[in-house]
């Protein structure tokens, strides 16, 4: 794309209106990562169709987060934005978005939407600015003139790499075996034999469930080779009936479903997390094994789900499983985090804060239920006396006492899911940390 092609910042400001441009953006770039991170919130309840998982998530945040912090920096130092190259997050979310099949025009609004929102936000620190009421207008029509500059700029961009990516994707991934996967999860009727003979995998076959990605912010070109390598290695390391099966979702992520004659009895997660964490920014999610279509369908689901809840949670670890302890519940909650973040604050109450203190009374707690609600299995655990245990566990059922007294169930699960999704589901620090001894 040409760059720049009639695209200059305005022309005829004097030195006393850049001046105070300087000094709003200023102000304004001191709060930018909180803005950036409520203007990503307001894309997202006014353009639906951009929630697609919480890895894509956080790819629209990069984005936002690039092009506001992009933004304050050509106000404050007068950048023309001819001088700009596009932002590789914000390029990198138009290229998944079009691997998704996320209309274009989506895109395009969630440009819209920020534009209006980033100008909106700067009428406060032009308002704060010491100058007459007349200055502060020539400062705001030449930062409103700016911006829009930009985002017509930017969003062009973004928009020509959507459509040549979008064409490159259907002309490799138009496959009959992508297409037949497809039609199997969507609950078509699709043959076993003719499934079978186009992809070279039994329907009738216990499945082992797989999802595949790459946390790279900027995936290789040969990305998808090493994620397929990868799902060989545990295939070949699990002992399959026969060769996995494999399909690309974009470039940084593939589903797989690894096939045994019988149910396997046990999987061994420590060796497919050494073979997983061979492979540099690889993370693995795995499912429950199920026999023929209906376990073909539910064995991705709950890869599917694992994967939400390790992208949501921010967990680091290379390998995943929904038989892992909690995740199956917790799995469920991360589909919704507002709702689970509601929940959890009615079930928990002042101990849902997140500040160090709760944290830690949270976790004795949940250790406890864990334990089978005893004190000195829980104070070996975590390497305790059995008094701190005790007090630890009395003050945060304290703190949770509220309007309603929930069940041991509920608090279980809740601290569980405060466990795996920290800070996306709890309230904000309280005035003060919860008083505890260490």
């Amino acid at each position: 794309m040409e760059q720049g092609s009639g695209v200059r910042a305005p022309e005829g400001g004097t030195g006393r209106v850049l001046a105070l441009v300087t000094e709003a953006a200023q102000r304004l770039d001191r709060r930018q990562p909180r803005l950036a991170r409520e203007m990503s919130e307001l894309i997202l309840r006014h353009i639906r169709s951009l929630d697609v998982d919480p890895q894509f998530l956080e790819l629209l945040r990069a984005s936002v987060d690039a092009n506001t912090k992009t933004l304050t920096h050509i106000l404050i130092n007068h950048i023309p934005i001819e001088h700009l190259q596009p932002t590789t997050a914000a390029v990198e979310y138009a290229l998944r978005l079009a691997q998704r099949e996320v209309p274009a025009n989506s895109l395009v609004r969630a440009y819209s939407v920020g534009k209006d929102d980033f100008i909106e936000q700067m009428f406060p620190d032009v308002q704060a600015l010491d100058c007459s009421a007349e200055e502060k207008l020539e400062v705001l029509h030449h930062m409103a003139t700016v911006v829009g500059r930009y985002i017509d700029w930017i969003s062009q961009y973004v928009f020509e790499a959507y459509e040549k990516e979008r064409e490159r994707w259907l002309s490799t991934q138009g496959t009959v075996r992508a297409a037949l996967i497809h039609d199997v999860l969507a609950g078509q009727k699709v043959a076993p034999a003719h499934f079978e003979r186009e992809t070279g995998y039994r329907l009738s076959a216990h499945h082992l469930g797989m999802v595949v990605w790459s946390v790279d912010a900027a995936p290789a070109p040969d990305e998808l080779r090493s994620l397929t390598s990868v799902v060989s290695k545990v295939a070949a390391g699990a002992g399959c009936s026969g060769a996995p099966l494999v399909t690309a979702v974009d470039r940084a992520t593939a589903w797989a479903w690894l096939p045994f004659r019988v149910r396997p009895t046990e999987v061994d997660m420590a060796q497919i997390c050494r073979l997983v964490e061979q492979t540099r920014n690889c993370r693995a999610t795995l499912g429950l094994s199920g026999s023929g279509v209906a376990g073909f369908r539910r064995t991705h689901a709950q890869a599917q789900a694992t994967r939400r809840l390790a992208v949501a949670s921010g967990e680091t670890t290379p390998v995943m499983g929904f038989g892992d302890e909690g995740v199956a519940i917790t799995s469920m909650l991360a589909g919704d985090l507002g709702s689970a973040r509601a929940w959890i604050s009615e079930v928990l109450g002042d101990l849902a804060q997140d500040n160090d203190g709760a944290g830690v009374l949270r976790e004795t707690l949940r250790v406890f239920y864990l334990t089978g609600e005893n004190y000195t299995d829980t104070a070996e655990i975590m390497r305790l006396h059995r008094n701190t245990v005790k007090y630890r566990v009395s003050r945060a059922l304290g703190l949770r006492d509220g309007p309603r007294r929930s069940h041991r169930v509920d608090l279980a699960v809740a601290l569980n899911a405060c466990h795996f999704l920290g800070s996306a589901v709890l309230a904000d620090p309280g005035p003060r940390a919860p008083a505890i001894v260490r």
